[in-house]
């Protein structure tokens, strides 16, 4: 447990139902969670807060910088970010072109806690979560 409460997951969604509910989830498995309404917000948050973050769990469409243009923003300041996006609309051509043809993990919403928990103990332990270019399937 004592792991846990070192790992800082950020938690970005605009919706603050959302943003409350995964925070409580992820806070009920012990990890440390921080949130943002936005994709801006969760940039300038995480530059003034001047620490790395274990993982960032972004919803995909968000106003403003989408959850993938902020992972590619994040990950240039923090090279290695691991990443979860979220999203309830997980068959859509921006999330098939986005995040899994692009190798990223991603969770369909809704989720149950211990679906939550599985997933991002899946993304926490990967020695190293790549982003790189798959072929999409024929």
């Amino acid at each position: 447990m004592a792991e846990k409460l070192t790992t800082t997951i950020l938690v970005v969604d605009d919706q603050a139902e959302v943003r409350k509910l995964v925070s409580a989830m992820l806070s009920r498995q012990g990890y440390h969670v921080l949130t943002a309404n936005s994709g801006e917000s969760a940039l300038i948050f995480y530059k003034q807060r001047k620490a790395p973050i274990d993982l960032l769990l972004t919803d995909v469409v968000t106003p403003g910088i989408s959850g993938p243009m902020l992972a590619e923003k994040l990950a240039e300041l923090q090279p290695g970010l691991k990443v979860l996006f979220m999203s309830g609309y997980d068959d859509t051509q921006v999330v098939r072109r986005y995040v899994i043809e692009k190798g990223f993990a991603l969770i369909p919403k809704p989720f149950t806690i211990e679906g939550l928990a599985e997933k991002v103990r899946e993304v926490l332990e990967a020695p190293k979560w790549v982003q790189e270019p798959t072929t999409a399937p024929a």
